[in-house]
This record gives structure tokens, sequence and C-alpha cells, in this order.
């Protein structure tokens, strides 16, 4: 009666090291897509936990039922715990609970052919001591869950690497888009175990090529879900490149807008210095003929058209600087945005003024954008040398939370990427790269602070 109750115990034992595996490897998973790493962990152990209950606490429901419900309870834990992302959890649920019906039954198939290798040797047959017996069992289940680790935690490894934008918003259609093979895959995966159970009790015996279309059969579900993920990923990474490029041709076209404005500009100015003679010598006129009130009167009037020409208030020492501060500044001001600008360009640098356009328009655009309708919303920009190094700082009021992409350092943008958003900091993170520098991001005294580094030669 103890041999029996020792192999049901290791029967036991083998199980729960079985879902430790599970809530570990599920933890593995998660890990790289949530923000805080106590989440994972929590909804791993959580996993863990709720299978063990769902065990042992009767009545006692199909396992199907049970792994669902333990993979539910997971995803409920990671929605509380981490309120953002829903519809790509819900994926990562979905996908685990499929992953782990075709891993768990690969690894049982390899240790049914592993044990009846055993169980068909010269020394087997030759009926060994049960304590020989027992020995082998233990080995075939320590096997079992070696082979479970493995390759659950090699699916798991190639999925993580090929799903690049962990951090991104997933939508709706693209979790329709995603889970519709992983569950096509568990229902054919239920349709086979139960023919396989029907024909195993109709004829007590399994022909072994029935096994060997399963093995492949999951093996096959596995790398499907790894491919439709690479698959998705590239064409994620194909409409990054699409956008990306197009906001870029949108910045070269605003910037010719810029160069055009400049030019106008000069123009103008070209205009009034050679007219400022002949306003010159009017005046001359108007004062010898005792004419101070009709001069001052037209001394206004210059002032007044002056005034249209040169940029008022901002003189950072290029043009096209001045007119996208300028542009940027009106804008602010017409949503009751308080601009300040002390920026001034490196005259003499290797830097030049299109990179620093794009730092600019993106950061403004940025700035102007998460600032408006706040309370003493405020931008100021600024700039000064350190060193070798340029900085440009960029700040504007800010009441809210930030959530961080790990990967890359930045801050994840609260609105879906289109031709405009989710774009500007990796623009300028690339044109600071360009010169040997990064950025930098703060939140300080209720303000995001935005400092860009550039190496001057």
């Amino acid at each position: 009666m103890s041999d029996v109750a020792d192999w049901s115990s290791i029967g036991v034992a083998a199980f729960v090291i079985e879902l430790c595996i599970e809530g570990y490897c599920l933890n593995r998973l998660l890990k790289s897509f949530v923000q805080r790493t106590k989440v994972a962990l929590a909804a791993g152990i959580t996993y863990f936990l709720a299978m063990i209950v769902l065990y042992l606490i009767p009545p006692h429901m199909g396992i199907f039922t049970a792994y669902l419900l333990g993979s539910l309870i997971a995803f409920l834990i990671m929605c509380i715990m981490e309120r953002r992302n829903y519809t790509q959890k819900a994926f990562l649920a979905i996908i685990y609970f499929s992953l782990r019906w075709f891993t768990a039954t690969m690894a049982d198939i390899l240790y049914d052919y592993l044990y009846k290798i055993v169980e068909n040797t010269a020394w087997y047959k030759g009926n060994p001591p049960m304590y020989m017996q027992f020995m082998v069992y233990v080995g075939g289940c320590v096997s079992y869950l070696i082979m479970v680790f493995v390759i659950t935690a090699g699916a798991i490894c190639f999925i993580v690497k090929s799903y690049v934008y962990k951090y991104e918003q997933m939508s709706k259609r693209e979790l329709f888009m995603l889970v519709i093979p992983p569950f096509l895959g568990v229902v054919g995966y239920k349709i086979i175990r139960y023919y396989r159970v029907f024909y195993i009790l109709e004829s007590r015996k399994l022909p072994q090529v029935y096994d060997l279309l399963l093995l492949i059969y999951c093996g096959v579900a596995v790398t499907v879900i790894v491919i439709l993920i690479m698959l998705y990923q590239n064409i994620k990474a194909t409409q990054e490149e699409k956008l990306t490029n197009q906001l870029l041709s949108t910045q070269i076209d605003d910037l010719k807008r810029h160069i055009g404005q400049v030019e106008n500009l000069y123009q103008d100015i070209r205009g009034i210095k050679h007219d400022m003679t002949n306003h010159i010598l009017t005046l001359e006129k108007l004062y010898a003929s005792n004419g101070a009130e009709q001069a001052q009167e037209y001394a206004n009037e210059l002032k007044a058209h002056l005034s249209n020409v040169v940029v008022d208030g901002i003189n950072s020492g290029n043009p096209i600087t001045d007119t996208i501060l300028q542009e940027w500044k009106m804008d602010a001001e017409k949503r009751n945005i308080c601009f300040d600008s002390d920026f001034h360009f490196p005259t003499g640098s290797n830097i030049n003024a299109f990179d620093i356009s794009v730092i600019l328009n993106n950061a403004l655009q940025n700035a102007v954008e998460n600032t408006e309708g706040e309370k003493d919303a405020h931008i100021s920009v600024k700039s000064y040398r350190m060193n070798n190094a340029y900085m440009i700082e960029i700040s504007n009021s800010f009441e809210g939370t930030l959530h961080w992409d790990m990967e890359c350092g930045l801050p994840i943008t609260s609105k879906l990427k289109t031709d405009s958003h989710g774009y500007g900091l990796h623009n300028i993170q690339k044109v600071a790269k360009k010169y040997f520098g990064d950025i930098d991001i703060v939140l300080k005294n209720d303000e995001f602070v935005l400092s860009v580094m550039l190496m001057m030669e």
C-alpha cells in the first residue's frame, strides 16, 4: 500500500512542479511586456496558486476549463495592477493558454516514447526490483518536467525575440487577427485529443504513427504562432518606416516653407534698404520745412511697416530658427500658453539649420499639444554651450504621468501612432545621435523637461 502511495505522491509532486514551471514561464513571457516586473511576477504566482486551488477544491472541473480559468485570472491580475494596453494583455494570456497545451503535449508524447524504450529493454523485461522500477518512474517524471521547461521556455524565448514593439498599443483588430490561428490550433488539438482517447478506449491500442502525427501537429502549431508574430512585427516595422518617412517628408516641406518665408523676409528687407534713402530724404525735408508733426506721422507709418517685416521678439541668430520659433510662439499664444525663448543658434559650428529645425519642430509640437488646456500653461526654450557640447532644453508644464518604453528609454505616446504622433522623440534622438549626443527626459516641479545634447567639432 505504501508503494502505491509513494508512486502517487511522486505523480502529485510532478504535477505541482509542472505548475511551478508554467507559472515561471508565464512570468518570463509577461516580464518583457509590462513596465513593472512585479506585475509579471504577480501574474505568474497567481496562475500557479489558482491552478493549485482548482486542483484541490472539489468539485473537480475539466482540465481544459481549469487552465482556461487560470489564464483568465492571470489576465485580470495584470489588468488590475497595470491599467494599460488591455488588448495586448489579452493576447498574451490567449497565446500562453494555447502554448501550454501544445508544449505540454509534445513533452508528454516524448515522455511516452522514452518510457516505452525503457520498457522494451531486456533489463526491464527481466522484472527488476520494485525500487528500481520506482526509480525509473521518478527519472521519467524528471525527464518529462525538463522537457516541459525546455520546450515551453524555448517557445517563449522565440516569441519574446520576435515581438519587437512590446510597448506599443495593440488595437482590437490586431488582437482579433493574431488570436484566430492559436484559437483554431487549440480547437484542432481538442478534436485530435478527443479521437485519441476514443480510439484508445475502443481498441485498447493506439498506432505509434498517431502520436507522431500529434507531435508534429503541436510542433507546427507552436511554429505557426512564432511565425505569425514575426510577420506581424515585420508589418509593424514596415508601417513604422513608412510613417517615419512621411513625417520626414512633411518636415522637409515645413523647412522649405520656412526658407521661403525667410527669402520673403530678406526680399522685404532689401526693398526697405533700397527705399531707406528716400525715406530719410523725405524726413529731412519735413523737418526742414518745420513739418515736425507730419514727420512724426511718417516715422510712425515707417515703424509699423518695419514691424511687419522684422520677426518680433525672436532673435536666435538664424533666420530659419527665428521663423520656426515665431510660428510656434504665435500658435502657443493662440492656445493661451505662455511662450518664452532664450534660444541661440550655434553659429560657426558643424550643426546645420535643418537638424535644428527637426528638433525644434518635433519638440515644440509635443510641448504645445501636451500643454494646451492646463492651468498656468507655459513653454520655455533655451540653449547654451557646455564645453564642446551644444545643449537645447525645452520644458513645458505637465500635470500627468509618463509610461516608459523600457527598450528605447523614451516615454510611450498616449496617442495611437499616426503621421504626426509617436515619432517626434525618436526623430529628435536620431538627430542627437548623428552629432554623437543623446536626449534626456525628466519630470520635475510639474514640468516635462527635454534636454538635447549635440557635440560640436
